[in-house]
C-alpha cells in the first residue's frame, strides 16, 4: 500500500500502545518511543529497540532512556490494505517493547511475536 500521511500512522501506533495489556505497561522504565520513515542502513527493517534491556540492567542509574523506533515505510509497504497494517503495528510494537523486557527474538518466534 502507498504510505499512510504520517499523522494517521501516528495515530495507529498511538492504537497499537493503547492495546498494550497493562501488565506489560506496569513493567516498562525510561523508554522513548519514535516514529521515522525508515533506517539509516536498514531500510526493511519494521522496528528498532535500542537500549539496555531490564532483563540486564544493573548499573542503570543516570542511563539515557532506552528507545524504540517503529518504521513507517516499510510497515506501509508490506501492507496490503489499513487494516493489515493496523496489525503489523502492532505486532512491531509489542516486538519490540518484549526486547526491552528482555525477550529475545528466538523466544518471540517461539511465542508467535516474530
Amino acid at each position: 500500500m502507498d504510505p499512510l500521511p504520517l499523522d494517521r500512522f501516528e495515530q495507529l501506533v498511538g492504537d497499537a500502545l493503547d492495546d498494550v495489556p497493562d501488565e506489560l505497561w506496569d513493567a516498562f522504565d525510561n523508554v522513548v518511543l519514535l516514529i521515522e520513515d525508515a533506517h539509516e542502513d536498514e531500510p526493511e527493517l519494521l522496528g528498532l529497540y535500542e537500549g539496555i534491556p531490564l532483563t540486564e540492567r544493573d548499573e542503570y542509574a543516570g542511563a539515557t532512556p532506552d528507545v524504540i523506533r517503529i518504521f513507517r515505510l516499510p510497515l506501509c509497504a508490506m501492507c496490503a490494505d489499513e487494516d493489515e497494517l493496523v496489525d503489523e503495528v502492532y505486532i512491531t510494537v509489542v516486538h519490540e517493547f518484549a526486547h526491552h523486557l528482555g525477550i529475545d527474538d528466538d523466544r518471540l518466534h517461539e511465542l508467535g511475536w516474530a
